[in-house]
Formats: structure tokens, C-alpha cells, sequence
């Protein structure tokens, strides 16, 4: 079998390694590596690859970009690669821009899909990455889901039950088998940082970076906690771009225990956040991997697609407010936030559940 497995972004790079070395596992299937190009760079891609042992790439196609544009450009160069290799199906993870170019062109072309992280709904169609779940899921033909509400969401919508998988999370496969690794790095004596005593902090979400008053307002806020706590920010280039745009830039280089640096690399980010006393985001990736952490999240949106996280107490949604998240660290800071729940089937095994299902499934 040739299973096309496709990456787009850093939160899919992490999803698709454990796939590959599963798929690899196994004596009659051969993974090929799809990079549409979104994340390219070496911070934003390069590193991770490395870190995580991903293999180089067998296609790239460097389609990198916000708008429709760079979907249509990157509809064109998939419809070469899948006519030309031809697989007996795609895996696509997640909600990126490349997720729905490569589920929408291989629909088209009758070639299998098979979507990793499969059900998850924010309800907000204002998203585009919501959007892009409801599409891949409704043409997909095996949807995992990594929680139970991801699967009745499903079901809610229609989809056959014999599509619908709950296999757990591969996001947390990559955690658990790093995680030793990640424990090797000097991040924390690099930055004289003292283990719980400080808070990360990780932004780019366009509803938050993209609107000049949200984000001064939730600048604010983190530079309040950071009166109280060193707040280490590793700032992703879309954020960067609008905090000089936004005039900005003079205040995080003022602001005391506001640390700005570069993206990090995926060992290092992991080893801060085990580490960290709190974690404020946007991020969907970071709120599992802070509950398996044990480390708690303040999330800042005004929606998530991840509710087990906070039905099992490690994470709290503070909307796009100042006020939101200043309440909600105070939360934090009163709470005892150790010995969570992990949700069922995190793991460490949900890529070996895939990879035996799809090969049960589409194996000719």
C-alpha cells in the first residue's frame, strides 16, 4: 500500500511522526512525506523535522501564504502529485489550509482519505480552521477522533458510525516518546529560568494577533502576570509582524519579566511547558499537551475545540479580554491544579491504532 501523509504546519508535524513510524512498521506500507509548505522555515519547520525524525520530505511544494490564493495554488500541485503516485490513500491531521487542499483534491480523484484528529468543533464559523474540520470531515472516508465529544459531534452531523474511529491522540505520541529528550534540554539554565516559577506564553491566532486592540489589550494583561511572575514569550513571525505594526514593540522591549525571543524548537518548548507554573495560549495543540502535563492553561479564545480539557480542569478559556485573563490567572494561582485526569486513549499507542486500522481497512 502507498499511503500519502501530508503536513502543512508545526502542530501537523507532531501528529504525523508517530503515523510515519507506524506506517513504517509494518511490511506492506509505504509512507510517503507530503510538506504543502505553510510552516517552511528553518524555526517554523526545519527544527522540528529534525527533533522529531521526520524524514525529508518526498514532496514539497512550497505553498505558503493567508488567503485563497495559496489553497488554490496548493489545489493545482496536489492534483499533479496524487495523479502522479497514485496512492491507495492520504492522511491528512488537523485543520490547516493543507488538510482541506489535499481531502477536497483527493475526493475528486477517488483516492481515500483518512483524517487524524477528525470531529473537533469550536462552533465558530468565524474560524477559518473550523471551516476547514467540517469539510475534511464530511468527504473523509475513516475520521479519528482523539476524545469522545469529537465522535458525537460526528454523529450529530450525520456521519456513519462505521466511519467514525476513537483512536486517541497522536500529538500525545510524540509528547510521551520526547518527553525524556525534551528533559536533556538546557532551556531553563539558558534562560536562568527556576522550574514553576515561571509562565509561557504563545500567541498567533489572527482573531487575537491580527486586531490591534485585542491584542493590546491581552498585551496588557501579560504584562500585569508579568509583574508578578517572568513570563517567557516565544513569538511566532505573524505576531511579531503586527507588534511592530502596532506600535507595540517599544513597550514588550520596557515591559519588566516579559521575555520576547525567537520561535523555539519543539524539544524546548515542550521541556519549558512541563516546567512552567501556567501556560497562556491560543493555542489548540498546547491545551492537550498541558494536560498531560499537569501544567495548567489559560486559554485565550473565546471558544475551544478541545472541551475534554476543560471538563477535566487543566485548562480555562479567558476570552479575548484584558479582564478575562487576569481573572482567570487568578484562578490558577489559587487553585491546586495537580493530579489531573488524562483523557482515555492518551496514551502513547493512538498512531499504532491508526496505522492497523487504516491497513485493515484499505488494504486491497
Amino acid at each position: 500500500m502507498k499511503i500519502i501523509c501530508v503536513v502543512s504546519a508545526r502542530p501537523n508535524f507532531m501528529k504525523i511522526a508517530p503515523l510515519i513510524e507506524a506506517f513504517k512498521a509494518q511490511t506492506d506500507v509505504r509512507p510517503l512525506l507530503l510538506h504543502t509548505g505553510q510552516h517552511y522555515d528553518d524555526n517554523m519547520s526545519g527544527v522540528f523535522f529534525r527533533e522529531l525524525g521526520l524524514p525529508e520530505p518526498d514532496f514539497f511544494l512550497g505553498s505558503s501564504g493567508t488567503g485563497v490564493a495559496p489553497i488554490a495554488e496548493m489545489i493545482v500541485k496536489l492534483e499533479d502529485v496524487f495523479l502522479k503516485e497514485r496512492p491507495d490513500g492520504i492522511v491528512v491531521p488537523g485543520d490547516v489550509n493543507g488538510a482541506f487542499a489535499s481531502a477536497f483534491v483527493a475526493s475528486r480523484l477517488g483516492i481515500k482519505i483518512a483524517h487524524v484528529e477528525a470531529g473537533l468543533r469550536s462552533f465558530d464559523r468565524s474560524m477559518p480552521e473550523e471551516i476547514n474540520r467540517i469539510l475534511v470531515d464530511h468527504i473523509s472516508d475513516l475520521l479519528f477522533c482523539t476524545e469522545d465529544d469529537a465522535a458525537r459531534n460526528l454523529y450529530n452531523e450525520g456521519i456513519p458510525e462505521d466511519r467514525v474511529v476513537f483512536a486517541g491522540n497522536v500529538m500525545i505520541d510524540s509528547l510521551l516518546k520526547n518527553l525524556s529528550l525534551a528533559e536533556k534540554s538546557t532551556i531553563l539554565d539558558d534562560l536562568n529560568l527556576t522550574p514553576k516559577r515561571y509562565a509561557v506564553a504563545t500567541l498567533h491566532r489572527p482573531a487575537l494577533v491580527d486586531d490591534p486592540e485585542r491584542l493590546a489589550e491581552v498585551f496588557g494583561a501579560l504584562e500585569e502576570i508579568a509583574k508578578e511572575i517572568p513570563i517567557l514569550w516565544p513569538v511566532h513571525p505573524r505576531t511579531k509582524k503586527n507588534l511592530d505594526a502596532f506600535g507595540l514593540q517599544e513597550r514588550l522591549r520596557n515591559a519588566s519579566g516579559l521575555r520576547a525571543t525567537e520561535p523555539l524548537g519543539y524539544l524546548e518548548l515542550l521541556k519549558l511547558n512541563a516546567n512552567a507554573f501556567c501556560v497562556l495560549t491560543d493555542s489548540g495543540g498546547i491545551q492537550e499537551e498541558t494536560t498531560v502535563l499537569r501544567t495548567p492553561c489559560i486559554t485565550i479564545r473565546e471558544n475551544t475545540e478541545r472541551p475534554c480539557t476543560c471538563k477535566i480542569g487543566s485548562n480555562q478559556l479567558a476570552g479575548l479580554s484584558a479582564q478575562g485573563v487576569l481573572d482567570a490567572w487568578r484562578r490558577v494561582t489559587k487553585e491546586n491544579y495537580a493530579g489531573r485526569d488524562v483523557p482515555p486513549l492518551w496514551d502513547g499507542h493512538a498512531a499504532e491504532r491508526i496505522a492497523k486500522i487504516i491497513i485493515q481497512r484499505w488494504k486491497p
